[in-house]
C-alpha cells in the first residue's frame, strides 16, 4: 500500500488521533477514530459495499455501486475501473482460487438487478467476468460474503436476503473452464440480514438480521447448522438495528468481529476467542473532531499489514459520502486500549487437515424423515461384479436393496432395522446361501433373511421371531470361523453385548442360538468381526475401539485399539467400522470418526496401528455432496464394478445436501482412499 499516504488526491484526510472524545454508557466505552483514507465517490453517488485485494504489492479497492456496476479503485482511492454488473448490492473476495492450475484471486457481487449470484476474476485494474452464467437465486438478494473451506479447499458463497435467506452455494469450475455454482442447503432466520462474513479457520459465518441481532453458524455445510445468538438490540449492546460485519485477525488475543450498530452510528467489536464477548465501542468520522458517520454501513476488515496501516484496514461503507472510507486496527485498538495482534496475509491458504475423497455414486434418498438410514452391508456379485448389491436399513423403516448405481432394487418395511450384515456360504437346507441379519428396533428380534442373488430379492428366513432379550437392539455385525459356523453379535442401549450361533432349523428357516454375553462401560454400536483372525472390532462410542476374541468361548479379555482421550484423529461418537481384506491376514480397519466428520485408517493385522484419515467432500461436478455425521458404513476389497475394481467405502450420509433431501448412501472407489492415504489395494 505504497501509495496510500498523505497528499494523495482525496485519500488521506488526517493521520488520526484515534480517541479525542470518549463517550461511556452502561456496560459500553465508546471512542472516535478518525479514518486515514477515502476513495472517491462512486460515479453513480451510491455505494453499497466494498473489499479491498490485495494484487501482488498493490492494493485495490472493489466497491459495488449498485446501477454502477462493480468500481475498482487503488490505494489513493482514485478509480481506475468501472465493471458493468447490474445492480450489485454485495461483493467478497476469495483469494488463491485453482482456475485451470493458475491461481486466481475471485470477486463475487450480487446482482439485485436479476437476484442472481455473478463471479469476476480481478487481474491488475480490471475485473472481468468469469461466471458460466448468472447464477440464479430465487429470492431478493441483499449480499454475499465468501468462505474458503480448510476441510478440502472448496470455496462457497453465502447469499443472503430480503426474506431471511442464507443460501450456500458450491462455486466449482465447469468443463468449459468457467465458474458456476450448486446451491448446497438453505439457511433462514425470520427478517433481513444486511451483510454476513466467514471466519475460515474457525468456519463460522455471521449474519447480522437487521432488527433482531448477529447470528453464528457453522459455515461446513455438512456440519449441524444450530444458531448462536452473539448480540441483540433487546439483550445486548445493539441499540436497534445492526448492520454491516468485518473480521479482524490479529492471532491470539486479537480476533475481533465488527459490527455496524446502525442506528446507534457506531462500531461494537467482539472477541472471538472469548465466545464472541463484547468488548467496547467506535464512532467513526473523516476528520479528528468532526461528526461521525451516522449510520456505517457494509464492512470489510484486512488484517494484512500495508504502509500507514500495520495491522491492517477496515474499510466502511458511507453511503452518505457515497464512498469507502479506510479505518486503522491500530487505531481502533489503542482507541479501546486493547492489542491489535500481529497482521496476517489472507493469501495464505492453510492446507486441509486431512485428505479428501468423494463420492462417486449415491443412492436415491431413503423415505423416511429424520435420522433414518444407518448401516450398510455389500455383496459382491463374483459373477457379474457391476450386478453386485448393497443392502441398508431406515431405521424408521425397514431394509432396503440397491444396486451399484444406488437405485432401488428391493424395499422392506418389515420394522426399525438399524444395523445389517452379511455372509456368504451359509448351509441352509443343503444349498450354500447368503444370509443377512439386521437388528429389529420394533420387536428387539434378529430379523434373517436369504438373499436371493438371482431374483436378487431378500427373503425372510426367520425361524419366528428370534429375540435379542435386549431393550433395544441397536448394532450388529456377523461372524463366521475357520469351521463354517455363522454368529452373529448384538448390542443395545444398554453396555450389553450378545452373540448368538446361527443354524439351519429345518424348513428352510434360520435359528438364532444364544452362546455369550459380555458388556462395555458405555454404549457401543458399530462392529466388525474378521473372520480370518477371529477378531472383534467394537466402537464404543464415547470412548474408543476396542479388539477381543470373536469365538464363542474367547472370554472377555479386551484390547484397546485406540481410544478418543489419547488421540486427535477421532472423536466422539465413533460409529461405523468396516474391513478392507488385502488377503493372507492383511488389509486395513475404516473407522467412522462422527464427532469431526473423518474416517480414521488402521491397520488390520498386528497391533493395528493408526495410519491416517480421510474426509468425503463434495463432487460439484457430478452433483454429489460429501458424507457427514456417519453411522454406519462398510467397507469391500472386492470387485464390485466399474468405477469399483478395487473395492468402496459405502457409508451412510447423516446430512445429505446439495440439495437438502432425507438421508442417503455414498459409495466412494476404495482406489481414491488409497491413493490419497498411500495405502494398497487388493488386485
Amino acid at each position: 500500500m505504497a501509495a496510500m499516504r498523505k497528499g494523495a488526491l482525496v485519500a488521506l484526510l488526517a493521520i488520526a488521533a484515534c480517541n479525542p472524545a470518549t463517550e461511556r454508557g452502561p456496560g459500553q466505552v465508546v471512542t472516535q477514530v478518525v479514518a486515514k483514507a477515502q476513495t472517491v465517490a462512486s460515479a453513480t453517488g451510491t455505494v453499497s459495499a466494498g473489499a479491498i485485494v490485495l494484487a501482488g504489492d498493490a492494493l485495490r479497492i472493489v466497491g459495488a455501486t449498485a446501477l454502477g456496476g462493480l468500481e475498482v479503485y487503488d490505494a489513493t482511492g482514485t478509480r481506475l475501473s468501472s465493471t458493468p454488473a447490474g445492480e450489485v448490492a454485495g461483493v467478497d473476495i476469495a483469494y488463491g482460487y485453482d482456475m485451470g492450475g493458475s491461481s486466481a484471486t475471485i470477486v463475487a457481487a450480487v446482482d439485485i438487478t436479476q437476484n442472481a449470484l455473478r463471479l469476476f476474476q480481478l487481474q491488475g485494474e480490471e475485473l472481468t467476468e468469469v461466471g458460466a452464467r448468472a447464477v440464479p437465486l430465487g429470492f431478493a438478494a441483499e449480499n454475499v460474503c465468501l468462505f474458503s473451506s480448510n476441510l478440502d479447499g472448496a470455496l462457497y458463497a453465502f447469499v443472503i436476503g430480503d426474506g431471511g435467506e442464507i443460501d450456500q452455494q458450491l462455486i466449482y469450475t465447469d468443463a468449459s473452464g468457467r465458474l458456476d455454482a450448486r446451491q448446497v442447503r438453505r439457511l433462514n432466520v425470520m427478517s433481513t440480514i444486511k451483510q454476513c462474513v466467514v471466519d475460515d479457520i474457525s468456519a463460522k459465518v455471521y449474519v447480522s438480521e437487521e432488527t433482531v441481532g448477529i447470528w453464528r453458524f457453522n459455515a461446513n455445510p455438512e456440519a449441524f447448522a444450530a444458531p448462536d445468538l452473539v448480540d441483540s438490540p433487546r439483550f445486548g449492546k445493539i441499540r436497534e438495528e445492526v448492520g454491516g460485519l468485518a473480521l479482524h485477525d490479529g492471532g491470539d488475543g486479537a480476533r475481533w468481529l465488527i459490527a455496524s450498530d446502525a442506528s446507534a452510528g457506531r462500531l461494537n467489536l467482539y472477541d472471538r476467542d472469548r465466545n464472541d464477548a463484547y468488548i467496547g465501542s467506535v464512532t467513526v468520522s473523516a476528520t479528528a473532531g468532526g461528526e461521525a458517520i451516522d449510520e456505517p454501513g457494509p464492512l470489510y476488515g484486512l488484517s494484512h499489514a500495508v504502509q500507514d496501516f500495520p495491522n491492517g484496514v477496515l474499510l466502511v461503507a458511507d453511503e452518505d459520502g457515497s464512498n469507502f472510507k479506510a479505518l486503522s486496527f491500530s487505531d481502533i485498538a489503542a482507541g479501546l486500549k486493547i492489542f491489535a495482534g500481529e497482521p496476517s496475509d489472507p493469501r495464505v491458504v492453510s492446507d486441509p487437515s486431512v485428505p479428501t475423497v468423494t463420492a462417486t455414486v449415491e443412492t436415491v434418498a431413503v423415505p423416511s424423515f429424520g435420522d433414518a438410514a444407518d448401516d450398510p452391508a455389500i455383496w459382491a456379485n463374483p459373477a457379474n461384479p457391476g450386478q453386485s448389491l448393497v443392502v441398508a436399513t431406515d431405521k424408521k423403516g425397514g431394509l432396503f436393496v440397491y444396486d451399484m448405481q444406488g437405485k432401488v432394487v428391493q424395499g422392506l418395511r418389515d420394522g426399525k432395522m438399524n444395523n445389517v450384515d452379511l455372509r456368504e456360504g451359509f448351509q441352509l437346507g443343503g444349498k450354500s446361501v447368503v444370509l443377512v441379519t439386521a437388528s429389529n428396533r420394533t420387536d428387539r428380534t434378529i430379523a434373517i433373511y436369504r438373499l436371493d442373488t438371482v431374483s436378487r430379492q431378500l427373503i425372510d428366513v426367520a425361524d419366528g421371531p428370534q429375540q435379542t432379550e435386549l431393550e433395544d437392539p441397536y448394532g450388529l455385525c456377523m461372524y463366521r470361523d475357520k469351521g463354517g459356523k455363522t454368529f452373529a453379535f448384538v448390542n443395545g442401549d444398554d453396555t450389553r453385548m450378545r452373540q448368538w450361533e446361527l443354524v439351519d432349523a429345518g424348513n428352510g428357516r434360520v435359528r438364532a442360538n444364544f452362546v455369550r454375553e459380555f458388556a462395555f462401560e458405555s454404549q457401543t454400536e458399530g462392529c466388525v468381526a474378521d473372520d480370518a483372525t477371529g477378531q472383534l472390532i467394537v466402537d464404543e462410542e464415547d470412548v474408543g475401539i476396542w479388539s477381543l476374541s470373536a469365538r464363542p468361548d474367547g472370554g472377555k479379555e479386551m484390547r484397546s485399539v485406540q481410544k478418543v482421550v489419547d488421540s486427535p484423529a477421532i472423536k466422539d461418537d465413533l460409529e461405523g467400522v468396516g474391513l478392507y481384506d488385502l488377503g493372507n491376514g492383511r488389509g486395513y480397519l475404516v473407522v467412522s470418526s462422527q464427532g469431526n466428520d473423518t474416517y480414521a485408517v488402521y491397520r488390520r493385522e498386528g497391533a493395528q496401528a493408526y495410519l491416517g484419515s480421510f474426509a468425503v467432500a463434495a463432487d460439484p461436478i457430478r452433483g454429489i455432496d460429501g458424507i457427514s455425521e456417519t453411522d454406519g458404513l462398510e467397507v469391500s476389497s472386492r470387485n464390485l464394478g466399474p468405477g469399483f475394481e478395487f473395492g468402496a467405502m459405502i457409508a451412510q450420509d447423516g446430512r445429505n445436501v446439495l440439495p437438502v433431501e432425507n438421508q442417503n448412501y455414498k459409495y466412494v472407489p476404495w482406489q481414491s482412499i488409497a491413493e490419497a492415504l498411500k495405502l494398497e489395494m487388493r488386485r
